[in-house]
Parts: C-alpha cells; structure tokens; sequence
C-alpha cells in the first residue's frame, strides 16, 4: 500500500490516473454487462446507409452516443493527458468532460490544465465538471474557463468516504445541486462516479430540473479501490463492491420521463454501448479503456480507437435493424445472470425485454 500525501492536491491527480490504468491492465474484463444478450433475428438487418448514430441530449444535437467522461487535471502530468484526450474528441467529433475541477477551486495556477481541452478543440462540445458542494461563483468560474457547453455535477460519496483526506458531510448536497441547476443557463448533468444512480435519485434529479442522470454504475474504474490502495493500512476492503452496476441502474430507471439517461462505468466496447442503449440509454461516456490508450499509447491511438468503435457501432446497429440508437430500445433482449436476479427482486419484469422487437409487423420486406 501507498503513504498518502494527504496535502498536494496534484499527486494525489497523478496517484488516481495510476490507478485507473492499473485497474484496467490487471482487472478480468468481465462485468454486468456480459449478462445482457441481444436475440438474434437474421432478417432484421438494414442497409447500413440507412443508419444514423446522432442522438438528442438535452435539447442538444450530438453526431454520436458515445462521449469522452471526466477523467483528470490538476498537474502537469495529467493537464498533458486532457490535453491527447481533447486531441482525440476533436479529431473524432465526440463530446468530451473535464475532471473534477476542484483542484482549480483551489488552485488557480492548475487552470491550464483544464483550460486545454477547449483550447485544444475549440468547437466542440465540452463539459465543465464540479463537486456538489461548488459554490455559484465556482461553478461560473468552470464554466467559463472551458466555455462550456453543459456542466457535470459528479457525486462521489463512497469514494469521499474512503479517501483519508476525504470529505464526511453530504447533507447539503440536495439543496446545492437545486441552487446550481437553477442558476446555471447550460443544461446540468448529475452523474455518480462509479457506484450507480437508483430510480429514486434519478426521479429526484428529475423532479429538481436536472437535464440528464448518468448513472455511472459500478463496473468500470473503482474509485473506492483507489482511494483503499492510497490508505497506509488499505482498511476499506469490504467497501469495494458497493453500488450497483451500470446495466441494473439502467433497468432500475426505465421509463422515468423528463430527463435524459447516460450510462457510464464498465463500457468496454461498441456491443456494450449498443446494450447501454438498449437498456434506454440516450448516451454512454467511456474514461477508463480512453484513459489506458492515451497514456499508453497516445491521443493517435485513441483517435483510431474511437473510429473503429463508432464504425462497428453501426455495424452493430446496421445488423440489428435499428436506423438509430434510439431504436435500439425496441430490441429483444436476453437478461440473465445477477442482472435478473436484480430485476426479480426489485419487481422488474426482465422477460418482457425478451419480447420488445416489432420489426416484422412494421417493415415492408417486399
């Protein structure tokens, strides 16, 4: 176990990509995902001219559902990683989300290394993204400093919890977000950092003016283990398996209306953005797979990645028979594994995902 340096805000930066990177080298790959299956019907397919992968968020046009999530800033080292990683959005047309920027808060000097991702691409759509506790004039001050075009509010209790230098008081989190979404002229995303959003928080969301909900489940880089590998005695095991996954807040959500849903956490390839969006996801957001590219391999790599993933993505959508990712929530789905034992015990009926797809009494096949 690492001593933490409880007092430089900039290594403990460096110390989270760290670990991030090593989550996704020595991790076994597998997820809830694996537990969602598309039923295969060999005559839905479509021609692939006839596929579209834009989407509407919040009001707002997209060319993709898939986005570059908050990762990092704050430090040299990873004001250069924001930096290949705007590089990447920029050249892919992709949407892209700053790390928390409260080491700005705190530290004007670090402001470049989040300033870059727009200056690194100017037209594109950028996301600003602060903790709950920001106050308005922090939040103004993100905004403008990216020019940002929505604004992420992430919500990382458990991972406070287990940091040693970690916030303990959550109380006023409700009033700040309602303060914030009232106050701000750009639309507003609640997203949980790796422990899942439930129906009732989303609904509350909602009922608060919230545009979008990104669950961000449990399943891609856990934060709870970063901040126990950074603890001297590594005291919070037990914690490390908390929240739930991506796929059952997915299917805890269904049906909530007035707000729009990203998944994000454990989005591993094009097939589980194209499960994301079957299980009523508007878009997904992927950090860890971009984050071990580019430091890897630089932000080239990852510009290859993120075109081949959005290319087979459509293949994806083109052999599905759905002219849009939207569409995809009319496709049959196989739920097994704990995702079902999910449902069942929370009274969702994951046999009539299997049963969804109306293709052969809605299209012409001449």
């Amino acid at each position: 176990m690492n001593t933490v340096s409880q007092g430089d805000p900039a290594n403990r930066k460096d110390e989270h990509v760290r670990h991030a990177v090593r989550q996704q080298r020595t991790g076994n790959g597998r997820n809830d995902f694996d537990s969602i299956t598309f039923i295969h019907h060999a005559l839905a397919g479509i021609d692939g001219r006839d596929v579209s992968l834009a989407v509407d968020v919040a009001g707002k046009r997209w060319d993709t559902p898939l986005f570059v999530n908050g990762m990092t800033g704050g430090s040299p080292n990873t004001g250069e990683i924001n930096r290949q990683l705007a590089i990447a959005a920029r050249e892919t047309g992709i949407p892209i989300a700053s790390g928390s920027m409260s080491a700005y808060f705190r530290e004007p000097a670090v402001a470049d290394t989040f300033r870059i991702l727009r200056q690194e691409n100017p037209h594109g759509f950028v996301m600003a993204n602060v903790n709950a506790t920001a106050t308005l004039d922090q939040v103004r001050r993100a905004i403008d400093l990216l020019e940002a075009d929505a604004l992420q509010i992430h919500l990382n209790a458990v991972q406070e919890t287990v940091m040693p230098e970690g916030d303990r008081n959550f109380g006023s989190w409700p009033r700040r977000i309602e303060e914030i979404t009232a106050a701000v002229p750009i639309p507003v995303i609640v997203k949980e950092v790796g422990f899942g959003l439930s129906r009732p928080t989303v609904t509350w969301l909602r009922d608060a003016g919230v545009a979008v909900a990104d669950v961000g489940g449990r399943g891609g880089t856990n934060f709870a283990r970063i901040e126990n590998d950074r603890r001297s005695a590594g005291d919070f095991s037990f914690i490390e398996d908390w929240g739930q996954s991506t796929p059952n807040c997915l299917l805890d959500c269904a049906g909530i209306g007035g707000i729009d849903i990203f998944a994000s956490g454990g989005i591993r390839s094009p097939l589980d953005i194209a499960r994301a969006l079957a299980l009523g996801a508007n878009a997904t957001g992927v950090a860890g797979r971009f984050l071990d590219t580019v430091v890897g391999q630089g932000a080239e790599a990852l510009v290859e990645m993120i075109r081949t993933w959005l290319t087979q993505l459509r293949q994806i959508l083109t052999v599905l028979g759905a002219p849009t990712p939207a569409d995809l929530a009319g496709s049959d789905l196989l739920i097994t594994g704990e995702v079902e034992t999910f449902c069942r015990v929370r009274g969702i009926d994951s046999a009539a995902y299997a049963h969804r797809s109306l293709w052969w009494n809605e299209k012409d096949r001449g």
